[in-house]
């Protein structure tokens, strides 16, 4: 039968804590999908995920408009533009989001995904929420999770129905497009 969703997900949570936090994903900021991009979607990232804080700097530096999400009751994302400032964000839980109005149906080119892992086939396994897996298929976006070295298995990850599928996947030294 295989290993279920939320054991990935408990190894994956502690293969992650001795990983290097201080890795920098920049190499993406070069690819052919990034620089077409106008609008893009990130995340503020927390604990053991690969970090996007100089990331998220150098997509408003470099004149894109930058969307970060917002939780919302129903566990969907809205979408709301930062402007890399720390007095717009509030204090959630455990993370930080946009303090702004959300952006109404926004247009985004690209959007970096919060990925505990990821296999061949595009399949991502996030943190268990759905969160991303009803906002993705509303965006026409490419869509690229980051991982650390290690994290993309040539094992099939679980599968279903309403998973939205990534693009890529960016690990520290490069980026491996799906199909």
């Amino acid at each position: 039968m295989g290993i279920s969703k939320a054991q990935l997900r408990t190894e994956a949570r502690s293969d992650r804590s001795f990983k290097d936090k201080k890795t920098s994903w920049h190499h993406i900021l070069n690819s052919v999908e990034f620089e077409s991009a106008k609008t893009i979607a990130s995340y503020l990232s927390y604990g053991d995920e690969p970090t996007t804080i100089d990331l998220n700097q150098e997509i408003i530096r470099s004149g894109k408009t930058l969307y970060l999400p917002r939780l919302l009751i129903d566990n969907d994302l809205e979408w709301v533009i930062w402007d890399g400032k720390g007095e717009s964000l509030i204090k959630k839980a455990k993370h930080f989001e946009p303090r702004a109005s959300a952006a109404i149906n926004p247009e985004i080119d690209l959007v970096i995904v919060p990925t505990l892992c990821a296999d061949r086939t595009g399949t991502r396994l996030g943190q268990g929420g759905g969160s991303y897996d009803r906002a993705l298929p509303k965006l026409k976006a490419w869509r690229i999770g980051l991982i650390y070295a290690g994290e993309l298995s040539n094992t099939e990850i679980p599968n279903e129905s309403h998973d939205a599928k990534l693009d890529a996947v960016a690990t520290p030294d490069l980026i491996v497009r799906f199909n």
